[in-house]
């Protein structure tokens, strides 16, 4: 492996979810400590399951991994390491302001920003903390920090002051008031980062157009403030010899190779590494010494999955349709499919009769090429992020921007070049749109995440404006949040992958869903492999895999699913979009 060569002291292993981070970074580090380096791994991951990767406790402290000598394990949680966060900055302030004020902070910092800046916060400790780390050869992180986090810790100082003073719009630098004191642990931490001889990061990814695109935007963010040293792996690609077995597994293959040919050209001068698709579990010693290997024996296991009988999409659209209108929101993290579902959702419902309108503001959904024609019934639209972006930037600059002097100006300009708030300039797009949802279907792509919610609703950047205003009045109102709230109007439909992170992580999106007052609807297991009827051994063993995870949604998560099957040709056009939307379910 090439990322393995003249490894340096530090490696970060980074992609997005379901890609197989983990798996390498533990698969790396036996690796590592069973050529005589004394190892420690470190998982920052919020969906971490190195524990049970490696059948043993692992929890906040420097933990032996017994069946390899020279092996540490240390698992930093994140939702821990949030909450000790919030008490810090809320801890000082309790009983010395109102009781709402106090709820009102601790609701600004219970959003995604939180967790990942607390979690950096831990792991910069371990990389700045000299006498722990001159005990072992390499630390392998799995899970590095974003371009979006090192970019906010690297924001002047004065922004902190300038928030406190009311200046700043809602956005996700709130969370960082309480790191001002640790700057100079930070800064290190960023220069140990972006030194190539002691840092490498390696970024990995399925070969998918979606992961690869994800990819690509990761090596661009991380380049862009000096961490220059990356490795790209591709995980999980279908051997050919498995493609002349079956037409699904000839299909992937083929969908694989066309992803790799296309590669973003920002990945291709990257040393590449690509690891074959495994046919088991990715759990226990023996599978991780496997997982980089050059070939591993496809033993069978002998007869298919159990059966799996489930809803189709289809029937979760019964549901839908009773209403006559409403807003249908796709929610989950990128590359589950939220675009395809979206559009097969759509043209479900003007199949018909019912009037739909789809939108979506993901930059990579391409809408129109997935339904490939026109419908009667259907009307398209696309919200442009940077445009919608641009356009608040410019309202805000124009009021609140209005009296400031020139620092104060130059320092609401950096306060808005925050992520989040092409998140909130978005959903107040998407609130445009949602007007419609009284008279017609809306189903929206790539909805806004918990994460936005709950800064919205804390911040009262529309909801609690027009409350105070129109409750004081008696008026009749009703405003984007109370419609997300209120389960006769919408439905969020929580889209994810048969794997153990993509659950995880859907799980987490739909808590901080519920802490800002909004039940999801329904669950949609998508791509399943258990539901495509494979032949191949291999995709045969993967289905059985898929069962545990499935059972795992539909007994601890959602209220009501479907499952819709890994297709052979990709669902594009409004015929095979129908199609899939009505796909059967059944294992046999």
């Amino acid at each position: 492996m090439k990322f393995f060569e003249g490894a340096p002291r530090y490696l970060f292993f980074t992609g997005k979810g379901g890609v197989g981070k983990t798996s390498i970074a533990c698969a790396t580090a036996i690796q590592l400590a069973e050529t005589g380096r004394r190892m420690l791994l470190v998982s920052t991951d919020p969906a971490s399951n190195v524990g049970q990767v490696f059948g043993v406790g692992i929890g906040d402290k420097v933990t032996a991994i017994s069946a390899v000598a020279g092996l540490f394990a240390l698992e930093i949680d994140p939702q821990a390491a949030a909450q000790t966060y919030r008490d810090r900055i809320v801890g000082p302030v309790r009983g010395k302001l109102p009781d709402a004020v106090v709820k009102s902070i601790e609701e600004q910092l219970s959003g995604a920003c939180t967790t990942e800046i607390a979690a950096f916060d831990e792991f910069t400790a371990l990389l700045t903390d000299t006498e722990l780390t001159a005990s072992f050869d390499h630390i392998v992180f799995d899970t590095a920090p974003t371009g979006h986090t090192i970019r906010l810790l690297q924001l002047p100082v004065a922004w902190s002051g300038f928030l406190e003073a009311g200046k700043g719009d809602a956005s996700c630098l709130g969370p960082l008031a309480g790191l001002a004191k640790q700057r100079a642990q930070y800064e290190a931490a960023v220069e140990a980062l972006a030194d190539g001889a002691r840092t490498r990061l390696v970024l990995v990814s399925r070969a998918q157009n979606s992961a690869l695109g994800e990819a690509a935007r990761t090596h661009g963010e991380l380049a862009a403030i000096g961490l220059t040293q990356q490795f790209l792996v591709v995980n999980g690609l279908l051997p050919k010899e498995e493609a002349a077995l079956d037409p699904l597994a000839h299909a992937i293959y083929a969908r694989e190779q066309a992803a790799l040919a296309a590669i973003p050209e920002a990945l291709r001068a990257l040393p590449r590494d690509d690891v074959p698709l495994k046919p088991f579990n990715l759990v226990g010693l023996d599978a991780l010494r496997q997982l980089l290997a050059e070939a591993v024996p496809q033993a069978s296991e002998g007869g298919a999955p159990a059966e799996l009988r489930a809803p189709s999409l289809s029937e979760l659209v019964d549901g839908i349709a009773a209403e006559g209108h409403g807003l249908v929101m796709l929610m989950g993290k990128g590359g589950v499919g939220k675009t395809t579902l979206a559009a097969a959702v759509a043209v479900e419902l003007a199949r018909r009769g019912l009037p739909v309108h789809l939108t979506t503001s993901d930059p990579a959904a391409h809408l129109a090429e997935t339904l490939h024609g026109s419908m009667e019934h259907l009307t398209v639209s696309r919200i442009d992020p940077h445009a919608e972006t641009e356009r608040y930037r410019q309202a805000v600059l124009r009021t609140k921007g209005a009296s400031l002097d020139a620092q104060g100006r130059a320092l609401l300009e950096e306060d808005l070049r925050s992520p989040c708030t092409e998140e909130i300039a978005v959903f107040q797009a998407f609130s445009r749109i949602i007007r419609e949802a009284g008279e017609k279907f809306v189903v929206m792509d790539t909805a806004p995440t918990g994460h936005t919610l709950l800064l919205l609703d804390a911040t009262g950047a529309y909801h609690r404006e027009v409350a105070r205003m129109l409750d004081a009045k008696g008026a009749h109102y009703t405003t984007p949040m109370m419609q997300l709230q209120d389960a006769k109007r919408t439905k969020v439909l929580i889209v994810t992958l048969a794997e153990t992170t993509p659950v995880l992580e859907a799980a987490n999106l739909q808590s901080d869903l519920r802490r800002a007052g909004i039940e999801p609807w329904a669950w949609v297991i998508n791509n399943s492999v258990a539901a495509a009827r494979p032949h191949s051994s291999l995709l045969q063993r993967r289905a059985r895999n898929e069962l545990g995870e499935i059972e795992k949604v539909t007994a601890q998560h959602a209220r009501r699913y479907a499952v819709v099957p890994l297709l052979k040709e990709e669902p594009v056009g409004v015929d095979r979009l129908l199609a899939l939307s009505a796909s059967a379910t059944a294992y046999a």
